[in-house]
């Protein structure tokens, strides 16, 4: 510890001392000779200066000396050397203090030692080691005599790194360090699970970039931790670790982990086969340079409260691989041979050994074919799930249908005449919106309550009827694809973070990182309010002065947007940790919800509103109510960050993509996991149900786009197309056939979601010169015989895009020419990204990373996204 130069427990010198000190002018008079430094008083003297040092813990003769080989007397003691005329020795002084009865004070050493044992009791670890390493690099107090050799002070010579330059007491507490710290590690059974912990806790809250490599470390820490707490036959504190961790690796590691979890004696280590490898081999880790730097200098900073357990570990098992890149994804390697496009990950890491036990075990269980993965997974996944659609209200229907049947009238009276083909609003209700009956597969109307119905439910209700009667019908047997809108937003310094549609797509919103939300008319209508002498309520010949509205109440960045069904209200979330409820009517606040410990991610209405739901990175999902400001139902299960939640159609259930690279399905009635999805390698940020609620979409910072089965929970095939660029967001047609998809590579891609699936649709003819003339033949032949003139009907269109093997798509045309340069632009700007057989088409745009897609409900698909220079 670095002693201060004065304290209030520093034994000042009696006046007769000082007088005698003041008097003497020579400063030699002051040092002993060399006849008195052999003298008899010498020992005394060395005594009584240790003791009365060791008055205050950071008292040191060495600055008094200083002061007096200077000359300087008026504002530091003098030092009580002995002189031939002085008063009585060092030696005498301290008998006499003794004589008066005060107790004898401890050294420098001792106070250390008793601090250093209450810390170690008490358990302050880190504190211990501080004081160990202070104590270190700053000896206690030294006395040595002084004589004219030594009294001038010399200029020091040049400090060499060589130990035995070092003070005899420093080696000797050094060596007293390493035996401390081996006994700790021979003897301290809970060191393990401190270290393990201490570095986990460090590793997830590290940046982004570099948490994937720190975290590579964890399951190898893990395995001999805990192999090291079973050879030393610490079998309950084995167990509690085993306990307490073992989650963070049963979902990538589950063979292994659950292998050495039968382990409960020493000698079951020559037993267990993964064990035994783990033993016998080293485990290979690909690293960065740069994380490997951060692991050793946070251990260094950490070395007595766990760290040198774990440099210990990584140098005696593992085989670190530096390499100048940073990665940041797990390498897998893909067989484009596959309909499927499966994937096998390359053994480049860990010990090929444990892949080989892995797949001969998978190998000899083939009557099941089930590993334990599996087999756990499918266990949670034939939890009965009721799909179908939400039962509507009978009394609701029936005031509908009125409303519709006189809406119906009216309009006949208005044109006269029905046009032939032309479905009325009552039809278009009874054959594609209207429920039958209530299926099996429906869930209770009492699981989830509504609030009650109104009139402009009901007026709702109607303008989605007419939506659909003029909605544009899309599949992979159309010939039309689907029509994109895209809205770029420039001038935004890189602080729009999140964009967002209304339902009808009139509105569209962005959250800043500067806290505020900024809306924008996307039909021209001004954004009135309902509140008088509102200064964005003014026009001029019809047209708002004011052609966007900002919203003002977070204090934090705002990552999640999202539009109530009836564009009454609009949530947002922010890294305030809050959630607030804006009204559409008067753009204003209405209620701020907080329960999050850490930023919302992302928040989204339920489809029939009332209810919402959030994700945060306090790794949990909540489910709220708009008349409730505490949540409801606190969804915990997964290992990292909720990045984004989806609903069900029916709205009882809602999923959650996460981090932690797993898809969960939740049960909004009982609250607990129904479904978890595998399949993705890197953490999910879109999610997307098709609208019969049968299929769910994925896509992640993986590039890849995976289609589950939710009743089953099975995937059902991988799609890919992005390149290496991460997907934020999916969205479906309103028929389920289609899905679009909007990512970082500056592209709208178009898929065939059924295909090479069980409910794949018939294929298109190829669309080739020889098609386009075949047909113009056929069609003038046509034309002759009915006496119409339509010969240039589908060679002025543009036909469904081909998909040839390797997943390329081109737009068609009726001419050589234009196919080939749309072959070449297409070959340029995708280059090496080889999409899969579903592959429909792909929009791209310039220097605009899409954001959002968003199917309207007559199938216009509307991309925003924001231009970077």
């Amino acid at each position: 510890m670095v002693p201060p130069k004065n304290t209030p427990d520093t034994k000042q010198p009696s006046k007769a001392k000082q007088t005698s000190a003041t008097t003497t002018s020579s400063a030699t008079a002051k040092v002993k000779t060399e006849k008195d430094t052999k003298s008899n008083a010498i020992p005394s003297n060395t005594s009584t200066a240790t003791q009365t040092q060791a008055g205050s813990i950071s008292t040191s003769s060495t600055p008094a000396t200083k002061a007096a080989a200077t000359g300087s007397n008026a504002s530091t003691p003098a030092p009580q050397t002995t002189t031939a005329n002085s008063t009585p020795s060092i030696g005498n002084s301290s008998n006499s203090t003794s004589s008066q009865g005060k107790p004898n004070q401890m050294s420098q050493g001792d106070i250390n030692r008793f601090v250093i044992d209450y810390l170690s009791k008490r358990g302050y670890h880190q504190t211990e080691a501080t004081l160990r390493l202070e104590s270190t690099r700053y000896p206690g107090a030294q006395t040595f005599p002084l004589n004219t050799q030594n009294f001038a002070f010399n200029t020091p010579t040049v400090i060499t790194s060589d130990k035995s330059n070092l003070p005899s007491q420093q080696q000797r507490f050094i060596e007293q360090q390493k035996q401390l710290k081996q006994k700790q590690y021979d003897e301290d059974p809970k060191i393990f699970s401190r270290a393990y912990s201490m570095y986990r806790s460090w590793a997830e809250t590290s940046l982004e970039m570099y948490k994937y490599e720190l975290e590579k470390f964890l399951y190898p820490i893990f395995i001999h931790c805990y192999l090291t707490l079973i050879q030393r036959n610490e079998i309950s504190e084995a167990r509690q670790f085993y306990e307490k961790y073992y989650n963070d690796h049963l979902i990538s590691n589950d063979f292994s982990i659950r292998s050495l979890g039968s382990i409960s004696l020493p000698d079951h280590l020559t037993e267990n086969e993964v064990a035994k490898i783990f033993r016998e081999n080293k485990y290979k880790i690909n690293c960065s340079k740069i994380s490997m730097n951060l692991i050793l200098s946070f251990l260094n900073e950490h070395e007595g409260i766990g760290g040198g357990v774990i440099v210990r570990i990584i140098n005696n098992n593992m085989q670190v691989f530096t390499t100048n890149e940073i990665t940041t994804t797990h390498a897998i390697s893909y067989d484009d041979e596959e309909n499927d496009s499966s994937k096998t990950q390359t053994f480049d890491e860990g010990i090929p050994a444990i892949y080989e036990l892995i797949t001969n075990s998978n190998k000899s269980d083939k009557n099941s074919s089930k590993t334990s993965t599996e087999t756990s997974i499918d266990a949670l996944n034939s939890k009965p799930v009721k799909l179908g659609q939400f039962p509507q209200d009978p009394e609701f229907v029936k005031e509908l249908e009125a409303e519709i049947k006189q809406k119906d009238e009216h309009q006949k009276e208005i044109n006269g005449r029905e046009k032939p083909g032309t479905k009325t609003l009552l039809e278009e209700f009874k054959d594609n919106l209207k429920q039958s009956e209530t299926s099996e597969e429906s869930p209770s109307r009492d699981v989830l309550p509504l609030p009650q119905k109104t009139a402009y439910d009901i007026k709702r209700e109607i303008m989605k009827i007419q939506d659909s009667r003029s909605r544009i019908k899309l599949s992979a047997t159309q010939a039309a694809l689907p029509s994109v809108c895209m809205y770029t937003f420039h001038n935004t310094n890189n602080d729009l973070t999140t964009l967002e549609f209304n339902d009808d797509s009139t509105i569209v919103a962005g959250g800043f990182q500067d806290s505020f939300i900024k809306l924008w008319s996307i039909d021209g209508s001004p954004l009135k309010s309902v509140l008088k002498n509102d200064i964005y309520n003014e026009t001029v010949d019809g047209i708002a002065t004011h052609g966007c509205r900002r919203l003002v109440g977070h204090s934090g960045a705002v990552y999640g947007l999202d539009f109530s069904p009836e564009n009454h209200y609009l949530l947002s979330s922010s890294e305030d940790k809050t959630v607030r409820l804006w009204s559409m009517d008067t753009y204003s606040s209405l209620v701020s919800y907080k329960g999050h410990n850490g930023p919302v991610w992302d928040v989204k209405f339920s489809p029939f509103g009332h209810y919402f739901a959030t994700a945060s990175h306090d790794q949990t999902a909540k489910l709220w109510s708009c008349d409730h400001i505490y949540p409801l139902r606190i969804f915990a299960g997964h290992l990292n960050d909720v990045d984004c939640v989806e609903f069900h159609p029916n709205s009882t259930y809602l999923f959650t993509g996460s981090s932690d690279k797993t898809v969960r399905m939740w049960d909004i009635a009982k609250g607990e996991s129904v479904r978890v999805f595998l399949g993705h390698s890197m953490p999910v940020n879109a999610m997307a149900v098709s609208p019969d609620g049968r299929w769910l979409a994925t896509g992640g910072e993986d590039s890849i786009i995976n289609v589950y089965d939710i009743a089953s929970g099975r995937k059902l095939k991988t799609m890919r197309g992005h390149g290496k660029s991460s997907i934020y967001s999916l969205s479906f047609s309103k028929e389920g056939n289609v899905l679009v998809s909007g990512g970082s590579d500056c592209s709208v891609r178009v898929w065939d979601i059924k295909k090479g699936t069980a409910d794949s649709n018939p294929q298109p003819e190829p669309f080739t010169l020889n098609s386009v003339l075949q047909a113009r033949n056929e069609a003038n032949q046509a034309s002759d015989r009915n006496g119409e003139s339509n010969s240039n009907s589908l060679a002025n269109g543009t036909a469904n895009s081909n998909t040839s093997n390797n997943g390329s798509t081109y737009a068609g045309s009726s001419t050589n020419a234009s196919t080939a340069n749309n072959k070449d632009d297409n070959t340029k700007r995708k280059r090496d990204v080889i999409a899969t057989h579903d592959h429909m088409a792909v929009y791209f745009t310039k220097k605009t990373p899409v954001y959002k897609v968003h199917f309207t409900r007559r199938n216009l698909c509307l991309a925003a996204g924001v231009f970077t220079p």
